[in-house]
């Protein structure tokens, strides 16, 4: 392939990927959403069972995160992402249809399927990277980020009501809309990537495996490779400690408006959130390619801190929610995108997508037992608490940061004068 063929291509890539993440990213947000209020509706109000929607949900997410990465490394990005966004279309289904009759275990099996949505949509971030030079990672990626933001923050304000006005119209219950319009969402995002992927950018870019005779790069030994590593140990920890900083907040926070009154503008909040989360990713992945993934998880951590100590300090001041969920979702993108660059940096390039796949795993099931353990956590001792034990987790990964960049400073400078 001739330079002027693989930038050709990476176009063509960018751009399917960016409609396939529009319509993921408005099936996701509109149902995470009313995810905690249809628990509520089936357990009622007070139950400490609300964040099992969000952990239902991530853990679907991790499990498909490591499978999908299985079939690409064999046969490419395409068919991965295809089973992804069929499997999330199915557990749409299921979710509405659970929602309408009231059934707990239909309702969690869905959520589980659903799953497979967000990790497509995270997977397609990688994808996004095949065929990207190495100074170029960073923006590739966040284009793809970047995309999420209109579908994820109009979703919220532009579905949810009008889907379930539409669902009660047709006799449903006030929840089931939502879930078959996501459903619908994703069957779109499946189509596009099953008609115009092509040709598919990981096989052109040589990174599938063939040769039957080499092994399964299965989760142990892809956790031993990440081991061997430092950087890439940091960059699991970073997007470990970012998802589940992330999702344990934002799982309780509509909960915890709610509880106050103020529901009517928890998809207000919500948007905001995921503004932060994907609006800005172009700068993002520009000061990415221009510093370094260190310096960008430096500063994510920075914003995490800032984002959950000002939700811990929020209380009855509902509006101080808005900037501390927007930077909460600014220091997610920050972590996600530099965290993910410097884990490609740090591994051999045959085995990438096996990495990728599993610390996607790690990283969406650390999400879901956040999510899981929220509900109990806001019970016992109040949503100000679950937010300061998540500005706990980020001044750790803020430390370690700064103590590997101060590490790489004087190693510069003494190798030079040696």
């Amino acid at each position: 392939m001739t330079e002027d063929e693989r930038a050709l291509l990476q176009r063509r890539t960018l751009r399917v990927l960016t409609m396939g993440q529009l319509a993921g990213g408005a099936a996701l947000a509109s149902s995470i959403t009313v995810g905690a209020f249809v628990i509520e509706q089936m357990l009622g109000q007070d139950t400490a069972w609300a964040g099992i929607s969000t952990a239902a949900a991530t853990t679907g997410t991790a499990v498909m995160a490591q499978l999908l990465a299985g079939v690409m490394r064999k046969r490419g990005r395409r068919p991965g992402l295809q089973i992804g966004y069929a499997l999330a279309t199915v557990g749409g289904v299921l979710s509405a249809i659970a929602v309408q009759h009231q059934w707990l275990p239909v309702f969690l099996v869905g959520l589980f399927l659903f799953g497979n949505g967000q990790a497509a949509n995270l997977i397609a971030r990688y994808t996004a990277t095949d065929l990207a030079l190495a100074d170029e990672r960073g923006r590739a990626m966040s284009r793809i980020v970047f995309a999420s933001t209109f579908g994820a923050v109009l979703g919220p304000i532009a579905m949810i009501g009008p889907a379930e006005a539409a669902g009660q119209a047709l006799g449903f219950q006030k929840y089931t809309g939502p879930w078959l319009f996501s459903a619908v969402f994703f069957a779109c995002a499946g189509v596009n990537i099953a008609l115009r992927l092509r040709p598919d950018p990981l096989i052109a870019s040589g990174g599938t495996v063939h040769d039957e005779r080499v092994p399964r790069l299965r989760l142990v030994a892809a956790v031993r490779l990440i081991r061997q590593f430092p950087t890439a140990r940091l960059a699991l920890l970073a997007m470990i400690v970012t998802q589940a900083t992330m999702v344990a907040v934002m799982a309780m926070t509509s909960v915890h408006l709610k509880l106050h009154g103020h529901e009517g503008i928890s998809q207000v909040v919500v948007s905001t959130h995921i503004a932060g989360m994907f609006a800005l990713a172009p700068l993002v992945g520009r000061y990415l390619d221009r510093e370094g993934p260190l310096a960008s998880l430096r500063l994510g951590s920075a914003a995490l801190i800032a984002g959950s100590s000002m939700a811990a300090l929020s209380g009855d001041l509902v509006f101080l929610l808005f900037p501390s969920l927007w930077l909460i979702g600014l220091g997610w993108s920050f972590g996600l995108i530099g965290g993910s660059n410097l884990l490609i940096q740090s591994v051999p390039p045959s085995e990438r997508v096996a990495v990728q796949g599993a610390a996607d795993l790690m990283m969406s099931s650390c999400g879901g037992l956040a999510g899981f353990s929220s509900g109990f956590i806001h019970r016992a001792v109040g949503f100000h608490m679950l937010a300061n034990l998540a500005t706990v987790s980020v001044m750790a990964l803020f430390l370690a940061v700064h103590g590997v960049m101060r590490t790489d400073r004087r190693r510069a400078v003494v190798e030079p004068a040696t």
